[in-house]
C-alpha cells in the first residue's frame, strides 16, 4: 500500500508542476495579446473548473455581432520544451514555441485576423 501512495504522490507532483508551467506560459501570452488590443478569458484560472483543460480564449470583436475566438492551450513538446497550441475540435494545431511569446502573439493575431477577414491569409 505504501508503494501506491508514493506513486500517487509522484503523479500529483508531476501534474501540479505541469499545471504551474502551463499557467505561467498562458499568463505571458495573455499579457502579449492584451498589448495587441485583444480581449481574453483565462479559463485556466477558473477554480470552479479544476478538471477542464487549461485554455486562454482570445477574442476579436467586429462590427455588429461578428466576432471570432481562438482557444490556446500549452502542451509539452519533444525535447522537454513547451508549445502554444490552438485547441480545435478535439485536436491541436501548433502555433509557436513557449520560449518566444512575441512570435506566439503575432501568430494569434494572424489567425484571428484571418478568421475575421478571410482574404488576409
Amino acid at each position: 500500500m505504501g508503494g501506491l501512495r508514493a506513486l500517487r504522490s509522484c503523479v500529483l507532483r508531476r501534474r501540479t508542476g505541469r499545471r504551474a508551467a502551463a499557467t505561467h506560459h498562458l499568463d505571458l501570452l495573455a499579457v502579449a495579446v492584451l498589448a495587441k488590443g485583444y480581449r481574453f478569458v483565462e479559463l485556466y484560472r477558473a477554480e470552479e473548473l479544476p478538471a477542464r483543460p487549461l485554455l486562454l480564449w482570445v477574442f476579436a470583436f467586429g462590427r455588429g455581432h461578428r466576432h471570432v475566438r481562438l482557444a490556446v492551450g500549452v502542451h509539452a513538446t519533444s525535447g522537454g520544451t513547451w508549445g502554444y497550441f490552438e485547441d480545435v475540435g478535439g485536436g491541436r494545431r501548433f502555433l509557436a514555441r513557449c520560449g518566444d511569446v512575441e512570435a506566439a502573439a503575432v501568430r494569434v493575431d494572424a489567425v484571428l485576423k484571418h478568421r475575421m477577414f478571410p482574404s488576409t491569409w
